[in-house]
């Protein structure tokens, strides 16, 4: 009962500006990681060798899986009102038109949804997503290539280096309010 009282509290606007940097700061810094993992995979038979400047599918991966939490964590009230902010500030630092980037982010959604069906798991969806994107199933061994399927080994593998990549709603909601 008291533990609102201990919250702090946050204003909309100020929240989007620290998610929006902590994403896309994340992904600048995580993804060589992340490129790492998939180059030196012993569940590919030759390297993918993807280049660690080929960011903007991960990109989008990320900020499609996290725009996707927002509504499953916030009240439908705030939800609506923060992702409509979160479009707009991730927009401006593109530098590409809202209703565009909004586009492309649900484009980048339905194709979370549709790889992960009937999945719910917002970690499998985002590595099952990198498995697509980035065409690494004509890299695996001819048993996983003919199933069309990524080895549960490399998913297992990229599914715990997509937790870092997830914004912590349950943190933030215990120790923040949204004013």
């Amino acid at each position: 009962m008291f533990a609102i009282f201990g919250k702090k509290k946050i204003k909309e606007d100020v929240l989007a500006n620290i998610f929006v940097n902590s994403v896309l700061d994340t992904i600048d810094q995580g993804f060589p990681e992340v490129v790492g993992i998939i180059n030196d995979s012993p569940e590919f038979i030759t390297s993918p060798n993807i280049s660690a400047e080929n960011n903007d599918g991960f990109t989008f991966i990320v900020i499609a899986a996290n725009m996707t939490l927002v509504a499953k964590h916030l009240d439908h009230s705030v939800s609506d009102h923060m992702t409509s902010i979160l479009l707009s500030k991730f927009s401006e630092a593109f530098d590409v038109e809202e209703d565009k980037f909004a586009q492309a982010v649900r484009k980048y959604q339905d194709y979370l949804c549709k790889v992960n069906h009937p999945s719910k798991n917002t970690l499998y969806a985002m590595s099952k997503a990198i498995f697509g994107k980035y065409g690494l199933n004509q890299y695996q061994d001819e048993y996983f290539k003919n199933m069309k399927s990524p080895n549960p080994m490399f998913l297992k593998r990229m599914d715990e280096a997509m937790e870092n990549f997830v914004w912590n709603w349950e943190a933030f909601n215990q120790k923040h309010q949204i004013v």
